[in-house]
């Protein structure tokens, strides 16, 4: 079944309908096809419920739906958790925001590390993070998510380092780091409630220096294993394992 985001405001529960506008509009009614009747789920990516409608009128500028009834929708992780991505060349971070929503985030922070090929400006960056976002929104449509993970400004690894400093846990996987015993720990540490920051370097990983800047400032550095991963590999792994860790309580 498909599934649509809108405004709080725009469903009612008085009069048991909600209204759908903006290019959802066009996707339902030229691109799906649907129809008069046809069943749909709708999130107000807020409170976590899914609200099921039928379709009542095609109108030009909006659908109009009858609310059948609204039910909890657990499909969140149990934890919020943080993706500071380092910055990527080419288009490796669309791959990885959709990923990254699949998986059950809830921020994803690009990072400008040091060794970063890609430099945007003010311009640029907020084309790009236009464009991630969206890409953010259909993934989370695409599984069902009942909210949206939203995508921030991009940052320097300062100030993620610094909007990272009140999280629970906070890991940075780093190619020295050894032993998987540490990274098991912390992995199976992991408990509902808790904010999560995961840190993912660029091509080419972080710098010494800002591997010394999160070690000082309480991020756990971590090995995933005995292989060199691709930054978008990297984060897709460690997703994987906090939301087997977390939905298995």
């Amino acid at each position: 079944m498909y599934q649509f985001f809108v405004e709080p405001n725009q469903i009612n529960l008085n009069e048991k309908n909600v209204i759908i506008r903006g290019g959802d509009v066009n996707h339902i009614k030229n691109v799906l096809r649907m129809k008069v009747g046809d069943e749909l789920n709708v999130s107000n990516g807020q409170d976590g419920k899914e609200y099921r409608c039928g379709i009542a009128a095609l109108e030009e500028d909006c659908i109009v739906c009858e609310l059948r009834f609204v039910k909890e929708n657990n499909v969140e992780l149990p934890a919020k958790v943080y993706l500071f991505q380092g910055l990527p060349k080419a288009d490796k971070m669309e791959l990885i925001v959709q990923k990254a929503v699949e998986l059950g985030v809830d921020t994803v922070i690009p990072v400008a590390a040091k060794r970063c090929v890609v430099k945007l400006d003010d311009k640029k960056a907020a084309a790009k993070i236009a464009r991630w976002q969206g890409i953010a929104e259909a993934a989370a449509k695409q599984s069902k998510r009942s909210v949206v993970p939203e995508v921030t400004d991009v940052m320097n690894f300062s100030q993620a380092v610094k909007k990272a400093a009140d999280m629970d846990v906070r890991i940075i996987p780093y190619e020295l780091a050894e032993g998987m015993e540490k990274t098991r720990e912390i992995i199976s540490s992991l408990r509902p409630g808790q904010d999560i920051a995961v840190f993912i370097g660029p091509e080419g990983g972080f710098e010494d220096s800002e591997i010394q800047m999160a070690v000082e400032n309480g991020i756990e550095p971590i090995t995933l294993g005995k292989r060199i991963l691709r930054t978008e590999t990297a984060g897709m792994t460690v997703l994987s394992w906090i939301m087997y860790q977390l939905e298995e309580q």
